[in-house]
């Protein structure tokens, strides 16, 4: 798609991208932030939009994910791991956050790649083809990175929350209770 094309199709979005953020988030300055980033992430695809027969349905589907993908970056931020609904009302034991923050730890040893992978597809939302075209993966190999580090991340989990079992270690403290 040339830029003239570009700016005569997906710029006149704009406007009803940014309501429908608007609705989405509750704020003006998101939104607008939320729908810049949808334009960008259009123009870096230009070259590939001829085979979206609805580029308006893939602007709104960007725009949602990216929604999404900030909910969850907030969630995450707060130390509450991502559960697959949307917001409600909080209730997360100890043990689970002590979960999530031994998972977190153990997926930021994996390998570069395989971190990626497994916090696109796992905790971000993306799907496979997404992630193959962020990355330059092929299938094969996304699928293979993706079943490593799975395998990596429950066996290392179920390692340590043995040793920590058997060791009868409080988490919070690390100290030996006895």
């Amino acid at each position: 798609m040339k830029p003239e094309e570009f700016n005569h199709t997906i710029v006149p979005m704009r406007a009803g991208l940014k309501e429908q953020a608007r609705r989405m988030t509750g704020d003006d300055a998101l939104a607008e932030d939320l729908v810049q980033e949808v334009m960008l992430r259009m123009w870096s695809m230009r070259q590939s939009l001829e085979r979206y027969s609805d580029k308006r349905a893939l602007a709104v589907t960007i725009l949602r994910n990216m929604v999404r993908d900030r909910w969850r970056h907030s969630r995450l931020e707060q130390g509450k791991p991502y559960d697959g609904g949307e917001p409600v009302a909080e209730d997360l034991t100890a043990e689970r956050h002590d979960e999530a923050e031994l998972v977190r730890l153990i997926v930021d040893h994996l390998p570069p790649l395989q971190a990626r992978i497994f916090r696109m597809k796992e905790i971000e939302g993306y799907d496979s083809k997404e992630i193959m075209q962020i990355t330059g993966c092929s299938a094969e190999s996304l699928r293979q990175n993706l079943s490593r580090a799975r395998r990596k991340i429950l066996s290392d989990f179920t390692k340590l929350t043995r040793m920590r079992v058997k060791n009868n270690v409080d988490d919070t403290t690390g100290r030996t209770l006895s």
